[in-house]
Formats: structure tokens, C-alpha cells, sequence
């Protein structure tokens, strides 16, 4: 068996997309996405209309909840992560920035409704909708596609339909005929604003069709900022704002009505309405852009990306930069569902990170001041404990441009850091601290070690390096100090010490590549500290006391308390990516190791470990194998280092599966930022990053029958399954160019040079394959 090591490099030619595929002579690949996959439950997808790493995600929201209720935590908050419930019977609006598959929300901006009638200015309730603004509305009357969503608002009779670009989000409205036709822009509403009172918003109204202005929210962001422009196709005849119980203008601005046809207007409660009177079937369309720098960026991103009012030409637009993005990989499977659920994890994939910069490139910095983005795109958005892990990964084969854009981006992140830091959680310019590791650092390293690294290579290292010496983050200086961080001092401290040691080898690795010697022999070293967590007499990792003991009450299948975050000491003691075979030794050797992960896969979990019934974390489990929660990802590979690599096979099929379908509800949990989806992406094509920072790829068990990559640098990498078939998820040889591998990994030089990854699938697992 072959552990990871480097084999090689290549550099990858940045060729842009649209030099590459012309869309209108191949198929419409969009027509497989299925934007609705992962709105039910907790899934947290919208179904909304954006264009890959979009800026806008406009997209309705089927109610907004307040972070507290009497002073106390509201748990519905988790469930409208995204703003949108596929169960729910009502809509509130259609807002412009959304988060997608996320375990945290924000965002929800701009948030824009059309009614006719009585004018209401609460957005009322989903067992009252009569009450307010909101509107009933049914699935049946409600498309969803890539760059497109439209739905009909029953109580209104108005049809209301949406497409973007990567700044502007442009809305069709066709009314009935009205004499009280509204569009309400409510500047309050936002998902997860800890107080509607840590919501400011300014609004400027510049003539009888165009308003701009900027929303500020301290949210789960502290001081995040959005700018904006809104025009309309058609002149409003009045406009106003709602008038809240009590107010008084006082003071100079006392002198004026603010109520009614009042060019600007502040505060932290603003809902707007604006008035016209249409004929029966009459369209009016708004175009709201947004901006991270001033309303002035935001007027000329909607003059440079969309400067007419040609509805259809834009929401045709929309769709083929999303063919063009689809046509990297080109597959034939065994069900038409296998597509759909495979360009629809294809599309999750590519939503974020976002675009965060004007057309000039200029953006909003973490020092809060204006930057300008200087031969990169900028970036925001990332879900890093999340998506280091295969997301980015896939990125360089499949986005190579953007993703070292994305590392660009990240190194300005850490320059404008007062911490010094490379970004953790970050989103528009703020830093949430959410999750654990400093996992810029294995993207960084991924894309050094793989050669998709146009960039200053050593300046980012550097930064890297900064980055895992902040002694004060997160129990960094008992790690460095006492080679673990202790529990007592630090909570989910085993988790902890094995993301920092596994972030530690992955800098090692960029170092090596680079000759910096001093920083590989401090790295490399950092990077086995992992074995100070693990307990032989137990066969488990167990979280370490500063005195230098072991937990005494230790409970190996429980996820609280324990020093774990996300996983139990089950899922965490498989945890060391950057050094299975060393982790394989240490618990045993081999066989016993594979048995191990045999039990993984088939226990039972008791009751008692899950709050009840109907825990949403039972949804992703296998056994003991938590798809849902990351940590897991890589497991089923790990038989890859033992003598049963064919064990792997059925059980990513199974996974594959069981934890991915169509339909709402298809989602085994959050896609996290499109981790989950590249997670799916990657195993159905038969291999997996599990070590980022490794040029290696373990292989699996294809699920489709033939795949083509196409990729930026003008080669194609093809992958064939002889015989496939449902029941056919073993494997009884694999090939290489016409040549019989006789390892379970590939390289990532193999697959960028372009070439054929043959696959002979069997009902029967061939128990020598690789041995």
C-alpha cells in the first residue's frame, strides 16, 4: 500500500471558460438542475435565481424569524438558514442575498413584494397571512431552474418571476389591473438580525424611478454593509413609508412630512411601498443591484451588466453561463435521476464563495476601508471548515482560475487583519470565528502542491504560517506548547488538536514544495501531534487534561462534551488524512483497523445519543458514519490504505444512494456550502481528495458509465465503468491509459494531463484487486 506522499506536479493553464465551450452547440445540460433539491427540512438550499459564485441569489423567503423571542434563542432560526421552507404554504417576498446549504444564516437583503389593493406594510403571519403583505402560493404554480424562479402569488394574481447576473437582480411582475398596485421594499426584514433595532438603512430617492441607498446589519456579521440601486421600468406615481406607532421626527427634519413622497429616508425600520396603476396583464420589472462599496458601484454594476430592460434576454443569459459551467463534466449514467441529482450537486457546488468586488474591482476590505482589487477577482464566503475538505479540491480541476482568485483573496483577508489571520468563517468583509482549524491554509497548500498556484507562492505561505502561530486563537499556544490543547482550557479540544495537526502537514507540504526547510521541519514535526490525543489502552482519541492525563469520564459514542465538535471519538479517531497508514499502525494494523471500519458502518447507534425521534442529525448517519457532519467524508477511503480496498466500493454506492435523491427533501442535511455536493461529484466519478495538500486521489466506485471532464486547459479526462449497473459496485480492475493500476490512487497530474480512468465493475468484490 501506498501512503501519501507527493509524486509530482503540473501547472495548469488559466484559460477562460468562455474561450473554451460554446454552449449553443452542445447539450442543454441545464435542464437537469433541480434548484428545489435541499429546500426541505434542513437542507437549506433556496431555490432562488443566481449565476455561478453570484454576487445576488435573489430567491423568496417563506417567512422571517427573529433571532429571540422574550429575550430567549429562536431555534426556527436554524431552519431558515436559507429563507426558504419548501413546506410552508406562504411567501414574504423575494430578498437578494442568501446563503446556500449553510449551518448559520444572514443575509436576506432588499427584500421586495408586490401586492394590489389595501395597501399593508407587515409582512403578517403564516396562520394569518390576511394580516400583512405575504402571500399564499402553491408548488404547483412555482418553476425553479438554474438562473431562474418564478411563482404565482395567489392573493394578488400576480405572477412574479426573477433571473440575476452576478450583481443585479432583475424581477418581472405582471399584475392585473389595479388602480392600488404596490412594489414594497422592506428594508427590515433579514434572516438572523439579532434586533431590528442593529438594522440601519438610508434610502435616497433620485428620481421618479430609480431609489439607492445601503442596509447596515449587525447580525451574525457585526458590521456588514450592503449598498444598493433599484429602478423600475415603469414611474411610480407615489411612494411612502411605513409610519411607526408613536414616531416623531424631531429636530430640524421635523419640519418636513418624511411619510409621503419624501425623497430620503433613515432608520432602522424602514418599509417602503411605491404605487402605479397598471392594465390586466401589464409587466413591470425592477432591477436591484448591489454593491459592497457605495451606491454609485452599485449604479454602474447595473449599467455595465445589465443596461436595458430585456427580461428574457437576461434570464437567457443566466442560463447559458450556467451551461457553460455545466459543460466541464459531460456524463452518461445508468438513470435519468443520476443526472439530475448530479448536475444539481454541480450547480450547489459552483454558488459560492461569491463575487464580492464592482465591475472596477473595488470592494470592501476587513479593515473597513475601500480596496481595489488588483489583477484577481475578489471573493466572499467561505465556509471553510466545510469546504477544504473537497470543495476546493474540486475547484482546482474543475475552477482552477477562480480558486486561485479565491487564495488572493484570502491572503488580502490576512493582510487586512488586525489578527493577522487567513479567513476561518468569513462573509462581506467580516470574520464570524465559526468552526474550528486555520483551513485556508490546506486550500492554499492544495493548490501550491497541485501547481494551480499563479500567485505569489512564498508571500502566501507566509501567510499560512502567521496564521498557525496566533498563540491566542483557539488554544494555539497550548498546541504549539504542549503538543495538544488541553480540554480544560479549551473545548472540543481533541477536534481541535487533530484539525490543527492535519492544517500543520498540509503547510509542511507547501513548504517542501517550495525548499523553505525550517518551515517543513517545524510543520511536519506540528503535524504529529495528533498521536498525543490518542489513548492505546482504549483504541479511541480521547480529549487530554493540562496535566498531561486523560479524561477520566469519557464516553467514546457521545458527540457532547466529549472534546468533539460535530462527531463523537468514533468519527474523530479516523481523522488523520495526512497519515492513515501511521493512525492504521497505531490502532492495530490493518486487518483489526479494517474491521474497525466494518463496525463503523454497521453499529447501531442507541436513542440516548440523539435528543429524540425526530433529531435532524439521524438523517445523514449510516451506523456510526455521519455523512452529514464533514469529518466523516473521507472515511470509506481509508480502506484504501488497508488490504480490502474493495470494502470501500459498496459502501460509497450505498451512500451515494441512500444520502443523495431528488425531490426537497433530497439532502441528507446541509450541503454546506456545496461540500456535501462535491463530496458527490467526486465519488461518482471513482475518486476523492482525501488528503488536500496530497497530489493523490484514492479511487472508489464510479456510479455513472462514462464521464468527461473538460478542462480549462484544453485536455479531457475521460472516465469509462465497463459493465456498470446498479447491483455491479464492485470493482474487479481498474486502468489507466490502457494500464492496469496496481495501486488504489491516481494523481492529479494524471488527471489534468488528460487520459482514460477505465473502471471493469463486478457484482462480486474482487478481494485482490490492488494487493
Amino acid at each position: 500500500m501506498t501512503r501519501i506522499t507527493l509524486k509530482g506536479l503540473c501547472t495548469v493553464a488559466s484559460i477562460l471558460a468562455a474561450g473554451v465551450f460554446n454552449t449553443q452547440a452542445q447539450e442543454d445540460l441545464a435542464k437537469y438542475v433541480d434548484p428545489m433539491i435541499g429546500t426541505a427540512k434542513m437542507g437549506h438550499t433556496y431555490p432562488g435565481a443566481t449565476v455561478p459564485f453570484g454576487s445576488v441569489q435573489l430567491s423568496p423567503d417563506t417567512d422571517t424569524i427573529p433571532y429571540a423571542v422574550n429575550g430567549r434563542y429562536n431555534p426556527d432560526v436554524y431552519k431558515y438558514c436559507a429563507g426558504y421552507q419548501y413546506e410552508d404554504s406562504t411567501i414574504v417576498g423575494f430578498s437578494h442575498t442568501h446563503f446556500s446549504g449553510t449551518g448559520h444564516s444572514d443575509l436576506g437583503d432588499f427584500l421586495v413584494m408586490p401586492t394590489v389593493g389595501k395597501l399593508q406594510l407587515n409582512p403578517g403571519t403564516e396562520t394569518n397571512p390576511d394580516s400583512g403583505y405575504r402571500s399564499r402560493f402553491s408548488h404547483d404554480e412555482e418553476t425553479a431552474e438554474a438562473g431562474y424562479y418564478a411563482v404565482n402569488l395567489k392573493d394578488y394574481g400576480i405572477k412574479a418571476e426573477m433571473t440575476a447576473t452576478t450583481r443585479v437582480g432583475v424581477h418581472q411582475y405582471t399584475f392585473p389591473k389595479s388602480d392600488q398596485a404596490h412594489i414594497i421594499l422592506d428594508l427590515k426584514s433579514g434572516i438572523y438580525n439579532y434586533d431590528e433595532k442593529n438594522v440601519w438603512t438610508i434610502v435616497r430617492v433620485e428620481n421618479d424611478s430609480t431609489i439607492t441607498g445601503y442596509r447596515q446589519t449587525s447580525g451574525w456579521a457585526r458590521t456588514r454593509k450592503v449598498y444598493f440601486a433599484m429602478t423600475f421600468s415603469k414611474a411610480f406615481k407615489s411612494y411612502g413609508q411605513e409610519k411607526q406607532p408613536g414616531q416623531v421626527y424631531r429636530g430640524f427634519w421635523g419640519r418636513f412630512d418624511q411619510e409621503h413622497n419624501f425623497p430620503q429616508m433613515a432608520g432602522n425600520d424602514l418599509r417602503l411601498y411605491f404605487d402605479f396603476d397598471t392594465e390586466a396583464n401589464e409587466a413591470i420589472q425592477v432591477k436591484m443591484a448591489l454593491s459592497p462599496v457605495s451606491t454609485e458601484g452599485a449604479l454602474k454594476n447595473m449599467e455595465a451588466e445589465v443596461p436595458g430592460w430585456d427580461f428574457n434576454a437576461v434570464k437567457q443569459q443566466a442560463r447559458d453561463t450556467w451551461n457553460k459551467e455545466l459543460q466541464k463534466v459531460t456524463v452518461e449514467t445508468l438513470e435519468e435521476s443520476d443526472k439530475v441529482n448530479l448536475y444539481t450537486a454541480m450547480y450547489h457546488a459552483f454558488l459560492g464563495p461569491t463575487v464580492y468586488m464592482d465591475v472596477d474591482g473595488k470592494y470592501m476590505g476587513l479593515d473597513r476601508n475601500v480596496h481595489e482589487a488588483d489583477g484577481f477577482t475578489n471573493y466572499t464566503s467561505f465556509s471553510l471548515w466545510d469546504t477544504y475538505r473537497a470543495l476546493h479540491p474540486l475547484f482546482n480541476v474543475l475552477q482552477p482560475q477562480r480558486n486561485q482568485d479565491m487564495v488572493q483573496s484570502m491572503m488580502v483577508h490576512q493582510e487586512q487583519s488586525v489578527h493577522h489571520m487567513l479567513p476561518i468563517w468569513s462573509h462581506y468583509a467580516n470574520e464570524n470565528w465559526c468552526m474550528i482549524g486555520y483551513h485556508s491554509a490546506s486550500v492554499i497548500a492544495d493548490a501550491i502542491v497541485k501547481g494551480n498556484a499563479d500567485f505569489d507562492q512564498n508571500a502566501a505561505l507566509d501567510a499560512c504560517v502567521e496564521t498557525a502561530r496566533v498563540r491566542y486563537f483557539d488554544g494555539i499556544g497550548d498546541y504549539i506548547d504542549m503538543g495538544y490543547v488541553p480540554e480544560d482550557k479549551s473545548g472540543a479540544s481533541v477536534s481541535k488538536t487533530l484539525e490543527y495537526a492535519y492544517d500543520d502537514w498540509a503547510i509542511a507540504q507547501a513548504a517542501k514544495k517550495l525548499g523553505r526547510d525550517e518551515i517543513y521541519k517545524e510543520f511536519i514535526e506540528r503535524s504529529t501531534y495528533w498521536k498525543n490525543v490518542y489513548d492505546k489502552s482504549i483504541g479511541f482519541m480521547r480529549p487530554k487534561l493540562s496535566d498531561g492525563s486523560f479524561k477520566k469520564e469519557f464516553d467514546a459514542l457521545n458527540t457532547h462534551g466529549q472534546g468533539f465538535i460535530e462527531g463523537n471519538s468514533w468519527n474523530y479517531s479516523l481523522y488523520v488524512p495526512q497519515d492513515p497508514a501511521g493512525m492504521i499502525d497505531l490502532m492495530g494494523g490493518k486487518e483489526k483497523f479494517s474491521t474497525h471500519l466494518d463496525s463503523l458502518f454497521t453499529m447501531e447507534l442507541p436513542d440516548k445519543y440523539f435528543e429524540n425521534t425526530e433529531d435532524i442529525s439521524r438523517e445523514g448517519i449510516i451506523g456510526n458514519y455521519v455523512h452529514g457532519n464533514e469529518p466523516s467524508h473521507h472515511v470509506a477511503y481509508l480502506y484504501n490504505w488497508t488490504d480490502d480496498a474493495y470494502k470501500a466500493q459498496d459502501k460509497i454506492r450505498m451512500i451515494l444512494k441512500e444520502k443523495y435523491m431528488t425531490g426537497s427533501d433530497g439532502l441528507s442535511g446541509n450541503d454546506d456550502f456545496g461540500q456535501m455536493s462535491a463530496w458527490y461529484l467526486f465519488s461518482s466519478l471513482g475518486f476523492y481528495p482525501v488528503a488536500p495538500g496530497s497530489v493523490d486521489y484514492a479511487l472508489g466506485s464510479p456510479a455513472v458509465k462514462e464521464a468527461t471532464l473538460n478542462l480549462d486547459n484544453g485536455n479531457t479526462f475521460k472516465v469509462e465503468a465497463k459493465n456498470q449497473s446498479e447491483k455491479n459496485v464492485y470493482v474487479r480492475k481498474v486502468e489507466l491509459n490502457g494500464q492496469e493500476l496496481t495501486e488504489p490512487f491516481i494523481t492529479h497530474d494524471q488527471v489534468m494531463n488528460g487520459g482514460t480512468l477505465t473502471f471493469y465493475m463486478s457484482r462480486k468484490p474482487n478481494k485482490n484487486l490492488y494487493n
